[in-house]
C-alpha cells in the first residue's frame, strides 16, 4: 500500500452499490481525502445507486456497471484504473433466496470471486480483500465463539458459496502468490439494508402495522455490529492487514432474534401481540459468536457504536427514509436505473 498511512490508495470496490459496500464507500470517501473509488456492481436487485446519492460529484467516486462473473470485463476495468487493491464485497447473500435458487450463488459468489482473483494475479493488485461471513463456521452451541481457525462448517448454500470463496482467496495466495485477506463478519445492520434482512423488514412491516415473523422458536443468536465499525475494520485490513490471513471481525452483541425483535417493538411503540412464530427454515444455525481478538491485537481496531444506541439511530434513519425502501420494496428503483442507463448509454 502507498505510504505508511496508505496516502493515496485507489480501490475497487466489487459490490460497492449494496448494503455494506455502499456504507464503506461512503465511510472511506468521508476519513480518507486522498483515497479514490472506482465502484464495479452489476446493480442485480440488492444493488442500488440510491445508496450512494451524492456521491457522483465526487471526482474521488466513479461508478462502472459491470458483472464480476465477466472475466473479460472486469480485466478491461481494472486494467484502465491499475488500482492498489480491490475488495470483493459483490454477493448474492439472503440465506432463504440461496435454498431456492443455489445456482445463482455458486455463480456469483465463488466464479465470481475467481475471476477477481484471476485478474489481481494477472495484473499484480498489491492487495485483495474478500468480505466473507461467520455463516462459514457453521453453528456453535451456548458455548464458545468462532476463531480465525475454527473448522469450516456451512449449512446453507449461501455458506457453501461463501465457504468456497475464501477457500480460492486462500488457493490463490498459497499457489500464485496473490496478496489475499479474508475477512468474516458477523451480523451487521444501520442504514441502506436490504428491506429482507431482519431488522429493516421488521421495521417496515411494523411501520405498516403488520405483524412481523419470527422463525421457529425465536432463540436463534446472532453477533450484531454496525455497519460504519465493520467499515472501519476493513479499513484497517487495507492498510495493515496481513496477505493469507483471516481476519473475524465481530461487534460483541450476542442477541437472540426474539431480543432483537422486542427491542424493535419497544422502539416503535408497538405490542408484542405484533410478533408471530413461522415454521423454522431448513439449516437454520443456532448461535453464531465472534472471537475478533486477532483483528482487535494486531490490527488495532474495535467496534464503537454501542448497540442499542445503533439501533434506534438505524430505526430513525428508516422512518425517515420511507421513500428510499419503499422504491427499494417496489423494485421502482430497479425500472429507474435501468431506464436511465438505457438513455445514456452508460455502462
Amino acid at each position: 500500500m502507498k505510504g505508511s498511512e496508505g496516502n493515496g490508495v485507489k480501490l475497487v470496490v466489487a459490490g460497492g452499490a449494496g448494503f455494506i459496500g455502499s456504507n464503506f464507500i461512503r465511510y472511506v470517501l468521508g476519513a480518507r481525502e486522498d483515497w479514490r473509488v472506482v465502484n464495479v456492481d452489476k446493480l442485480t436487485y440488492a444493488g442500488n445507486l440510491a445508496n450512494l446519492k451524492g456521491l457522483e460529484s465526487d471526482d474521488r467516486y466513479r461508478f462502472i456497471r459491470a458483472d464480476i462473473c465477466d472475466a473479460p470485463r472486469i480485466e478491461e476495468i481494472v486494467s484502465t484504473e491499475r488500482p492498489d487493491a480491490i475488495v470483493n464485497f459483490a454477493a448474492e447473500t439472503h440465506v432463504d433466496r440461496s435454498i431456492s435458487d443455489p445456482a445463482l450463488f455458486l455463480r456469483t459468489n465463488v466464479l465470481g470471486t475467481q475471476v477477481l482473483l484471476e485478474t489481481a494475479r494477472k495484473l499484480e493488485v498489491a492487495r485483495y480483500v474478500q468480505i466473507s461471513t461467520d455463516e462459514v463456521y457453521g453453528s456453535l452451541g451456548k458455548e464458545g465463539k468462532f476463531s480465525e481457525g475454527s473448522p469450516l462448517r456451512p449449512n446453507s448454500p449461501y455458506a457453501a458459496s461463501k465457504t468456497a470463496a475464501d477457500l480460492l482467496v486462500r488457493a490463490w495466495f498459497k499457489t500464485y502468490g496473490v496478496p489475499g485477506i479474508v475477512t468474516r463478519c458477523s451480523n451487521n445492520y444501520g442504514p441502506f439494508q436490504f428491506p429482507e434482512k431482519i431488522i429493516p423488514f421488521f421495521i417496515t412491516l411494523l411501520h405498516e402495522d403488520k405483524q412481523v415473523p419470527v422463525y421457529g422458536d425465536g432463540m436463534n443468536v446472532r453477533d450484531w455490529i454496525h455497519v460504519d465499525d465493520h467499515s472501519r475494520a476493513i479499513e484497517a485490513v487495507i492498510l495493515r492487514g496481513q496477505p493469507g490471513e483471516v481476519y473475524n471481525i465481530g461487534g460483541g452483541n450476542e442477541r437472540t432474534n426474539i431480543e432483537i425483535t422486542k427491542l424493535l417493538l419497544s422502539a416503535m411503540g408497538k405490542p408484542e401481540s405484533m410478533m408471530k412464530f413461522v415454521p423454522d427454515r431448513p439449516g437454520h444455525d443456532r448461535r453464531y459468536a465472534i472471537d475478533d481478538a486477532k483483528t482487535r491485537r494486531e490490527l488495532g481496531v474495535a467496534p464503537r457504536v454501542p448497540f442499542e444506541e445503533g439501533l434506534r439511530e438505524t430505526v430513525r434513519w428508516y422512518l425517515e427514509n420511507e421513500a428510499w425502501w419503499r422504491a427499494v420494496k417496489s423494485g421502482e428503483y430497479l425500472k429507474f436505473f435501468d431506464l436511465w442507463y438505457t438513455r445514456e448509454g452508460r455502462t
